[in-house]
């Protein structure tokens, strides 16, 4: 795919913009003359090539596979990888030893007392990333006094100890080092003069109170910047001059040496957020919510003016205390499985995966979401790469995908007593998977205080075209959006992305008037020394944009809000506006802490102008190029649907619902009572332009499909209860140990939802309320 891009790179150079996934590597590759094209390869393929985004450049470019790279020929190349995240989940780190304070040898291992899943009677501690863990003597107070002396030749034997075993990767962290880092950067002076090669320190790595959560992100980052670095360095060895940058998880650019294990964690997902939002921002729209649908889960996120970020998540059994995106994942794509209990219908959270893939894959796969979309006619096999059977040419199996949903049609029958027919059947398991993807979206926007009616939902991801529409209706959304390159959106984010430095300090004060100045003082040398970062990265100065904010709590809890640093009233009302609007009420009695400030400075993204394409003349609905008229099911109802090739669309076509738009990489169903429109930047929008029906209560007749559908309701709104009430506590028992119980009751006092918590409280809540 080629789309003109009036904003060329220098003249004979070439940009590449790469998402190294687990499955794919999507290369989006700006030429000379400005034109995009791209590219979508294995990422492990070790029979053809060593390295998928190097052969993906080797294959734009035209060079061999044993061929160096002309890195003349490049300006630069941005990349996002997987290899962290791989190396994390499946153990692969590097060997790796702790030092911390003598007497808290194991306070990672004993952790926090949360219990994760609270009806697991066998409970498995997390699996440590450290091999080895070495005490040294030293000890300050939280108030700076030296309660212990650091014992040099004591810690230098230790080192030594440790380097006679075989560790080169070392992880310091000692107590209250993040603001009192002395005896943490002797010992880190002493490791590096003795050979250790990669020695990571918790005042560096993340310099915020909490042992715990402090010293896991610092041993994360001594357990994978290693395997990033020998990464890094073998691209780099390849592409030789040409300049090499790495997407963090916080979604800012970094030069490639800068590149750390810590940032690396959500390397791809944080380039589609970034295009997600940029993209949207080019069409004119500002209030976002990204809706990425693979094969085997969905990723959701929320954008409103500034990109959200997590600051202390849980990743594949590690805490880390780093700033992330906010990405919420369910297990909710095209490859979910369809399941029947006797008496409900479930989707996922189990996927077929690629191999076998869904049943219409014609590798004797089961029943999936896509699956349904194909027995309703919403996915044509006729339109869809023949890519199937023995010799990889053939098309989608529709053929066994109706046999097969007619028997689970008669399977339910018979359990149900309902006749149901096969569309019904494919119909009501849609709902569902419909309705959990929209949940996932009401996590991260509905339920921390957002109301997403008035927002664009940006579609990306092979599946996200089938179901978008419907999504929509089902938050209450009136737009989508699908960009020209929404099946490589990752890869197109790290062309648009920003180099960016975060910087944070930990204070742990009462907002007053006599703090405001010093944490001025504080934010300014923060802010010097971000930026001297990113101008020594080839940032031009007064191309850097500076951010200046305060991580906000009351005393007592432990969850922050970030708010802009201004004057006191500013900083109070930003407060209690984001306290309200998240947690529903404000406590007037309880001072306002300062828990640490944050600085961001961003600079050195290229403006990518999207081409104004010539509009259509005089089309009428009537008129518009159609490959053919199918007929597909919406709503119970087999309506006739006609089918558009998108590339042979143009800006002023208007395609009323019901109609399905087909590409190279993906299917857009448009449902009735939704219209598209190509615009002149090449994207298609998707507007309601039917209001929808006004909902009506159902009967007492229960409905396996309304069953899930309300079910999940309900536990999302139990789960919510407890995830506010976990959030503002003061007591540890609430907050760290969810000793609680939130749960739904009818107005007889019948329980109807509970979220997972304490089991004993729900057995006498029910007869409290009654």
């Amino acid at each position: 795919m080629a789309l003109h891009d009036p904003a060329a790179p220098p003249a004979g150079r070439w940009q590449f913009w790469i998402d190294r996934g687990g499955t794919f590597t999507d290369v989006v590759a700006r030429d000379p003359r400005g034109r995009l094209h791209t590219r979508k390869l294995l990422s492990e393929n070790p029979e053809r090539y060593r390295d998928a985004a190097l052969q993906g450049i080797r294959d734009l470019l035209g060079v061999a596979g044993d061929a160096p790279i002309p890195a003349a020929r490049i300006a630069a190349v941005k990349m996002g990888t997987t290899v962290a995240t791989n190396a994390l989940l499946e153990r692969k780190g590097e060997p790796t030893a702790l030092v911390t304070t003598r007497g808290f040898r194991d306070a990672l291992r004993i952790g926090y007392q949360n219990r994760p899943d609270l009806f697991d009677l066998a409970i498995r501690l997390p699996e440590m990333l450290y091999r080895e863990v070495a005490e040294v003597d030293e000890r300050m107070s939280a108030a700076g006094e030296t309660l212990a002396e650091l014992d040099v030749a004591g810690a230098r034997r230790t080192l030594e100890t440790l380097h006679a075993r075989g560790f080169r990767s070392l992880a310091v962290v000692f107590l209250h080092g993040y603001r009192y880092p002395a005896h943490e950067a002797a010992v880190a002076g002493m490791a590096r003069e003795m050979g250790f090669t990669q020695v990571s320190v918790s005042h560096e790595a993340s310099p915020l109170m909490k042992l715990v959560s402090r010293g896991d992100t610092t041993v994360v980052d001594a357990y994978l910047s290693p395997i990033l670095r020998r990464y890094v360095e073998r691209v780099a060895g390849e592409l030789g001059e040409a300049r090499l940058l790495f997407m963090q998880s916080h979604g800012g650019l970094t030069d490639a040496r800068r590149f750390q294990g810590k940032d690396a964690i959500l390397s791809g997902p944080a380039g589609g957020v970034v295009g997600m939002v940029r993209t949207a921002e080019m069409a004119g729209h500002g209030r976002v919510i990204g809706f990425d649908m693979g094969g085997t889960s969905t990723d959701v996120s929320h954008y409103d003016g500034e990109y959200e970020r997590a600051f202390e998540t849980e990743v594949a059994g590690v805490r880390l205390r780093a700033p992330m995106m906010r990405i919420h994942t369910v297990a909710a794509g095209g490859g979910s499985i369809l399941h029947f209990d006797g008496s409900r219908f479930r989707v996922g959270p189990d996927s077929a995966g690629a191999d076998p893939g869904p049943a219409c894959y014609r590798r004797g796969g089961p029943l999936t979401v896509t699956d349904c979309n194909v027995m309703l006619g919403r996915l044509q096999p006729a339109h869809f790469p023949r890519v199937f059977g023995p010799a990889a040419d053939q098309p989608l199996d529709g053929a066994v995908v109706r046999e097969r949903f007619a028997a689970l049609a008669a399977e339910i029958s018979a359990a149900t007593g309902g006749a149901r027919t096969p569309e019904q059947v494919a119909e009501g398991f849609l709902a569902i998977a419909v309705e959990n993807m929209a949940l996932a979206i009401k996590q991260i926007s509905v339920a921390r205080g957002h109301d997403v009616s008035g927002y664009l939902l940006n579609c990306f991801g092979g599946a996200g075209g089938q179901h978008a529409c419907r999504v929509a209706d089902a938050l209450g959304m009136k737009r989508v959006l699908l960009h020209p390159f929404a099946g490589v959106l990752s890869a197109y984010g790290m062309g648009l992305a920003d180099l960016r430095v975060l910087k944070e300090q930990a204070v742990e004060a009462e907002l007053t008037a006599n703090l405001l100045p010093v944490a001025a003082a504080a934010l300014d040398r923060l802010a010097a020394a971000a930026e001297a970062e990113l101008t020594a990265q080839g940032v031009a100065p007064e191309a850097v944009r500076i951010a200046r904010r305060l991580h906000l709590r009351y005393a007592g809890s432990d969850s922050s809000l970030l708010v802009e640093f201004g004057d006191s009233t500013a900083i109070r009302g930003a407060f209690e506006a984001a306290h309200r609007r998240q947690y529903g009420f404000l406590s007037h009695d309880r001072a306002i802490v300062v828990e640490a400030l944050q600085v961001e400075a961003a600079g050195g993204g290229e403006a990518i102008p999207a081409p104004e394409l010539p509009p259509a003349e005089g089309r009428g609905p009537d008129s518009l190029p159609r490959l053919e008229t199918v007929e597909a099911v919406f709503d119970g109802v087999r309506l006739p649907t006609p089918v558009f090739d998108r590339a042979r669309l143009r800006p002023g076509d208007r395609l009323a619902g019901p109609a399905i738009v087909v590409e190279a990489t993906a299917t857009t169903v448009v449902e009735p009572g939704w219209e598209g429109e190509p615009t002149s930047r090449g994207d298609l929008l998707l507007t309601r332009v039917t209001p929808l029906p006004a909902r009506v209560a159902i009967g007492t007749r229960v409905d396996p499909v309304l069953l899930e559908i309300f079910n999940s309701l309900f536990m999302s709104i139990a789960e919510q209860m407890g995830a506010v009430l976990e959030k503002t506590a003061h007591s540890v028992n609430i907050k760290e140990r969810r000793d609680f119980s939130c749960a739904l009751f009818d107005g007889a006092g019948e329980l109807i939802a509970n979220a997972p918590h304490v089991p004993v409280h729900l057995g006498s809540m029910s007869e409290s309320i009654k």
